[in-house]
């Protein structure tokens, strides 16, 4: 007897197997990544102490509780075993449990993207709209569109360094790293916060300069679309007010279609904040992502990529779920 699947509950097998089969591509492809982070070890262990390398290779494969020479199905059946339990093991290099690092960092780029998605949305969106309802005005016009593609086009780990360089650096007027002045308590302070959001100045404009002119540009196709409708013809013909239609029917009627992209984008963000967080050695999941590379850590990097997976397929399944709640126009089958 043939299980007839409604359109949801596809796209939910979908997205689990989406999960299964890049959990399977990164472990793999993590383990064919170049150097062996046990035999550097080692070699520091034979400078340090001067002992027999056959010695100092045991040695470190205790430290770090990690032998490369196990088979990689082995290993593969031992990381699953871990991910069913909740167990993302041991970081090589901090020896601490990689939950405890994920959970720590997370709350930090969790505030970071936040913040700057919602800054880039409203500002972008905000300015496609004049775009689209100003376009008669060829100098506004060309002055936005440059603007948009400009920094859509530029990455933001660029924009990330000039901000360093001229705010931090010449000017100092920012810090140049981590998330609050160490000197202070963390705690529900007007002190702690004011220096939360001080710290993360930097990034979040990093981060918000990058990514509106894509919003920008989306807005503006959005609204330009919306502009030949009957209803904005009507709502002129009718003698409304300028100001009232801009709001009510092609500010409203705009942003619908754009909307699932805010959820895709978040999800690519955090994922992506790899560069911005290292440029400011801001302790988020980006910074750890980009240290786990660096020392070889593969089971503090598996344990990244693994999140990152889970969170940019399910955020887009959510997406198109919610999607479906707002416009009344898709069918939520």
């Amino acid at each position: 007897m043939r299980v007839k699947l409604s359109g949801q509950q596809k796209k939910f097998l979908s997205a689990i197997l989406t999960i299964v089969v890049a959990t399977i591509f990164s472990f793999i492809l993590i383990r064919l990544m170049p150097g062996d982070f046990i035999h550097l070890r080692a070699v520091e262990i034979v400078q340090q102490q001067n002992i027999p390398y056959e010695t100092a290779y045991s040695i470190a494969k205790t430290q770090f509780n990690y032998d490369p020479k196990i088979p990689i199905y082995k290993q593969f059946y031992l990381y699953i075993g871990g991910l069913l339990t909740g167990n993302f093991g041991t970081s090589m290099t901090l020896r601490i449990p990689v939950s405890s690092i994920i959970f720590r960092a997370l709350p930090w780029t969790l505030f970071l993207c936040t913040f700057s998605l919602l800054a880039s949305f409203l500002i972008g969106s905000t300015l496609g709209l004049i775009m689209s309802w100003k376009r008669r005005s060829k100098i506004l016009e060309s002055l936005m569109n440059l603007f948009s593609v400009i920094t859509q086009a530029v990455p933001d780990f660029l924009i990330g360094l000039i901000l360093l360089v001229v705010f931090a650096v010449r000017l100092r007027w920012f810090p140049l790293r981590g998330a609050y002045d160490m000197s202070i308590t963390p705690g529900f302070s007007f002190e702690f916060i004011g220096s939360v959001f001080y710290h993360a100045t930097l990034p979040i404009l990093a981060f918000t300069i990058s990514t509106m002119g894509g919003w920008a540009l989306s807005m503006r196709a959005s609204a330009t679309s919306v502009l030949s409708e009957d209803y904005i013809n009507v709502a002129k013909a009718k003698g409304l007010k300028e100001s009232r239609i801009f709001r009510r029917y092609l500010g409203k009627n705009a942003f619908i279609p754009i909307l699932p992209g805010l959820a895709i984008s978040f999800g690519y963000l955090i994922s992506g904040s790899m560069f911005i967080e290292w440029m400011f050695s801001y302790p988020g999941i980006g910074y750890f992502f980009g240290y786990s590379i660096g020392t070889r850590d593969y089971t503090l990097l598996q344990g990244i990529l693994f999140l990152s997976t889970v969170t940019i397929v399910m955020i887009n399944y959510l997406s198109d779920y919610i999607y479906a709640l707002i416009d009344p126009r898709v069918k939520l089958s």
